[in-house]
Order: structure tokens, then C-alpha cells, then sequence
């Protein structure tokens, strides 16, 4: 079974689940959001955003195939580029970490470590662009799949909480800190993606 994961550009948003292409819950403000939906641009809005961040700070995401199949992705990107994140009572996000905006895999890929890879992927990349942590809201009532991730799957992928609240807790992961992710990231990635060019190891932080 050959698994990679692959970073998100416009060429490959549409594989992303038809609702998720042209959700924009994160990438615009409440108002906005409510009127994109209203005008039916939201797909555009969401092709305009990461189009931006690309451009801007660079990769945003990464899409998770299976024997060239999409099964999942994952969002983040600066809270300076996540204008819902200040609507959070928990807010704002720490001006040293990214925010990890929403991920999802297909329930028949559910269970099988595809989650704690694809935070290893992320903090892999930010580890090498030089960012301390990431951080991400939680949803503490999580009931079914959403924008928002379920605080327990961050935690138990290794987040800790930063600002505890009953609805939408904010959670850290140090990154410099963590010392042993550099190693499980190198071989998590080695698992998935098989026999791939090897990369110069990461020097101590």
C-alpha cells in the first residue's frame, strides 16, 4: 500500500472533500465568511486564500493519498493569515507558532496513525522554516467531524493546554522542546512514504 504525502497547491485542492474545497470557516472572519456564502463564491474565496499563502509564506497544507487515492489533508498556517482564529474566546494564537487549522482523513482510513503523521509532517516543515510550536483550537464537545479538531485527538497526538476552556480549549506543541519529534518525525515519515530520497538529518536545536 503506497502512502505520501504531498504539499497543497491549487492544482490539487480538488481533492480535498467537496465540502472542504469550498469551506472558508478559518480562512475568513464570521462576516465575510456569511457573505461569501451568500454571493456562492466561497469555492473562490478558498482557491484566493491559499493562492495568497502560498505566495506569501508558503506551504499551507498537505494532502494524504493511498495507492494514489486522497485520504486526507491538513491545513496551518500563521494566525496573522487565520482571520477566524480572534473569534475564539480563547484567543489569540502566540505570535511564535502556527496554527493548525483543521485536518481530516476518510473513516476508512481512521485508526491507523495517519493523524499523529500528518502533525509529524507539519512540525517537520515548521521545525525547518524556524518556528517555535504549533497551536490549534480545540473543540472539548467534539460530536462529529467539523472544522474545529477534537481536543482529544490533540492531545493524544501531543498537544498540551495552554488556556483551558469548557467549549474551545487552545493547545500548544512546543516544538525546540520536544526534542525527540525530530526523531519520530524522520521515522514516521521513513514508515509512510517508503523508500524516498533522504533527507540531511536536522541539527539539534
Amino acid at each position: 500500500m503506497g502512502r505520501r504525502l504531498v504539499p497543497l497547491t491549487l492544482d490539487n485542492l480538488p481533492d480535498l472533500p467537496k465540502r472542504c474545497r469550498s469551506c472558508v470557516f478559518w480562512e475568513l472572519d464570521p462576516v465575510s465568511g456569511q457573505a461569501a456564502i451568500k454571493a456562492g463564491t466561497p469555492g473562490l474565496e478558498k482557491e484566493a486564500w491559499i493562492s495568497a499563502v502560498l505566495l506569501e509564506w508558503g506551504s499551507c497544507g498537505r494532502v494524504v493519498y493511498v495507492d494514489d487515492v486522497p485520504v486526507g489533508f491538513v491545513l496551518y498556517a500563521p494566525p496573522a493569515y487565520v482571520p477566524r482564529a480572534t473569534a475564539f474566546p480563547t484567543s489569540p494564537v502566540s505570535p511564535d507558532a502556527v496554527q493548525l487549522m483543521t485536518a481530516w482523513i476518510t473513516p476508512r482510513y481512521q485508526g491507523q496513525g495517519l493523524g499523529r503523521v500528518m502533525v509529524q509532517t507539519v512540525a517537520k516543515d515548521l521545525l525547518r522554516r524556524g518556528f517555535k510550536a504549533i497551536e490549534a483550537f480545540g473543540d472539548a464537545q467534539w460530536k462529529e467531524p467539523a472544522c474545529i479538531l477534537p481536543a482529544d485527538h490533540l492531545l493524544a497526538v501531543g498537544f498540551k493546554t495552554v488556556r483551558p476552556h469548557p467549549s474551545y480549549p487552545r493547545l500548544r506543541l512546543e516544538l525546540r522542546t520536544t526534542l525527540s519529534w525530530k526523531e519520530d518525525v524522520e521515522l514516521a515519515l521513513d514508515r509512510l512514504l517508503g523508500a524516498v530520497q533522504k533527507e540531511p538529518a536536522l541539527r539539534p536545536l
